[in-house]
């Protein structure tokens, strides 16, 4: 069977939550027999989808790439600057397909091939409901068609364009159930295929190597932090917040692991370690006393279902309805909404060894059940029995 997959950006260097996810699944796919290509632009970074790659094709771990260019580049502060706009003022359609053209990334060429290519590929998947390529693409793609929305409660969502995005999948696959809950809010999928599927994860063989300590120079206790390293997924408040309960706990330190995008204070207990390899990052995971998710924004979160596979415990923000989901349905981590929880709830953490060692052991049974590769692929195969009957 021949699978397409449409998304912004891929690559091995692409570390964004959502392309990640779209590589693995692909990735994961190939290894079960599929025959699968993507259709993505030339672009590395979210920020400007300044070309980077080389257009063309080119194969990766067994995955078929077809790049596009960038027709331009994202100015990012006009952008926002648009944004507040029309997220806040009364606007026309025409104005939403303007943002949308701004959002980028704008591969004109790319939903060209899509419509002309539809009938080399048996299903099409597309990645994130947010930008052009999604938009667009859905609309040129006439049959056999599913989204992963992987869609938070943001503003661009209450678009009255997102209701055409919404509107022309056959199907759906959904990261977590509250991701559903409120979609359903606002959209309606009456009659669509639905599936919670969300990602693989591998549970590490090999955990907390004293090694990785006496490599890097670190002392216990200390908490950790894994993925973009930048105030939109909450890492300036988590931050802040250190800083003021090292006040109290000064022998604390703050590890950050990723891609660093925004300026870290000079302080010795906050040690940025750039990117790890997989094994690595297992390791951190397992000697934190804890690891700490504080974006308001996410669809499923990997490093906090990586994190309970390491059996570590997961502190996250509370208004972030997946990451709650991950802490209550799996019993494998606390929430905060300020700093005095924030405060609070560490306490309880780095005081109590049998809390963190019982949350870690709930938190691998978790993953294990609803978050293994087997299962994520076996769903795959149902979703593309449904589009291949539904069709037929």
């Amino acid at each position: 069977m021949r699978i397409a997959f449409v998304v912004q950006r891929y690559g091995s260097e692409v570390m964004g939550g959502s392309e990640l996810h779209c590589r693995q699944i692909a990735e994961k796919l190939v290894d079960a027999g599929y025959d699968c290509t993507v259709y993505t632009t030339a672009a590395k970074d979210y920020i400007t989808w300044k070309n980077e790659y080389s257009p063309g094709e080119s194969i990766l771990n067994g995955v078929v790439i077809k790049r596009f260019r960038v027709e331009k580049e994202r100015d990012i502060d006009s952008f926002n600057k648009y944004s507040d706009w029309i997220f806040f003022h009364e606007h026309t359609r025409e104005d939403e397909i303007e943002w949308m053209e701004r959002q980028g990334p704008c591969c004109p060429a790319l939903v060209e091939t899509l419509e002309r290519e539809e009938k080399d590929h048996d299903i099409f998947i597309f990645f994130t409901y947010l930008y052009y390529n999604t938009y667009w693409g859905l609309q040129r793609i006439k049959e056999k068609k599913a989204l992963v929305p992987t869609a938070h409660d943001e503003p661009a969502l209450h678009l009255d364009i997102m209701k055409e995005v919404f509107s022309t999948p056959k199907a759906f696959m959904f990261n977590t159930a509250s991701e559903k809950q409120m979609l359903s809010r606002l959209f309606s999928f009456e009659h669509k295929y639905q599936d919670i599927v969300g990602v693989g994860v591998e549970i590490p063989k090999n955990l907390g190597s004293p090694d990785f300590c006496k490599k890097h120079g670190i002392m216990l206790p200390f908490i950790l932090y894994a993925g973009r390293i930048e105030p939109g997924k909450g890492c300036q408040e988590l931050v802040d917040y250190f800083l003021r309960y090292s006040r109290k706990s000064p022998d604390l330190t703050l590890i950050l692991i990723g891609k660093l995008l925004m300026d870290l204070p000079s302080y010795p207990r906050i040690k940025y370690l750039g990117f790890l390899p997989p094994e690595e990052k297992n390791s951190a995971m397992a000697s934190a006393c804890v690891t700490v998710h504080p974006s308001h924004l996410e669809s499923l979160c990997m490093a906090a279902l990586e994190s309970m596979a390491a059996q570590t415990p997961v502190l996250v923000q509370e208004k972030t309805d997946p990451l709650k989901q991950h802490c209550l349905e799996g019993k494998s981590g606390l929430c905060y909404s300020d700093y005095k929880e924030f405060e609070s709830v560490l306490d309880l953490f780095l005081s109590d060894s049998k809390l963190r060692r019982i949350m870690g052991e709930n938190g691998l049974k978790y993953v294990q059940e609803n978050y293994s590769w087997s299962r994520v692929v076996e769903k795959y195969s149902h979703l593309f029995g449904y589009l291949m009957d539904e069709t037929d």
